[in-house]
């Protein structure tokens, strides 16, 4: 579901990068291929950051730390939504300052020609919001396996979206990107309070579900 909505701040923002990328074959269904290509490189490199933060995750999950890190990860986002609600970010007012090292990058993969693969494997490592939000999910997953698999489908959730608009360059006007980043910090908020809730266990079904004690376990 992340994936899903989130697609929609990744044609407004990464739309952009995916239509300066050229196919060098004409007929539609290489295009087509290319741009899947593209697709699939994306989700490789969310599966590899899945990766790196699953094991930090399961390290905290084994420390028992799990709860306190879904806590401190809702205080996160909330306190990242609100930042760009109030416009008070360092980061907001100067986004260029995290993007220069990955234009730079992205810029020499255009120079040499590479393939939709790589060049897409260097956009899923594009600092974005929603790509953070996704890897709160996955650190508070418990293991790699699901770390990985959380990313994976957030990966998947943004293809079709992401695929329609690299053949509908109307999709991400100056307009459209401006009304998705006023619903996002929104969405942030309603996750960070999901997160707090979840750490909290309440004994809230699927909201704030009650850890299993030791005693569960074991039966």
């Amino acid at each position: 579901m992340i994936g899903l909505l989130g697609s929609l701040h990744c044609v407004g923002m990464c739309g952009p990068l995916a239509f300066a990328v050229p196919s060098l074959r004409g007929a539609w269904l290489y295009v087509a291929l290319d741009k899947l290509s593209y697709q699939l490189g994306r989700i490789i490199s969310y599966c590899l950051l899945g990766l790196i933060i699953g094991t930090i995750g399961r390290q905290i999950w084994l420390s028992g730390f799990q709860q306190l890190i879904s806590i401190l990860s809702g205080i996160l986002i909330l306190l990242a939504a609100i930042s760009r609600i109030t416009k008070l970010s360092y980061f907001s007012k100067n986004p260029s300052f995290l993007l220069k090292p990955f234009n730079r990058l992205f810029s020499y993969a255009l120079k040499n020609k590479a393939s939709h693969l790589i060049i897409g494997l260097v956009n899923g490592l594009l600092p974005c919001g929603f790509v953070y939000l996704a890897l709160a999910g996955a650190l508070n997953t418990g293991n790699i396996q699901n770390a990985v698999s959380y990313m994976f489908w957030f990966g998947l959730g943004t293809v079709p979206l992401m695929f329609i608009a690299t053949f509908s360059m109307g999709f991400t006007g100056q307009l459209f990107r401006k009304r998705i980043n006023k619903i996002i910090p929104y969405m942030m908020l309603c996750l960070g309070i999901w997160f707090i809730l979840r750490g909290m266990e309440l004994n809230i079904p699927y909201l704030s579900p009650q850890a299993p004690n030791e005693a569960t376990i074991c039966k």
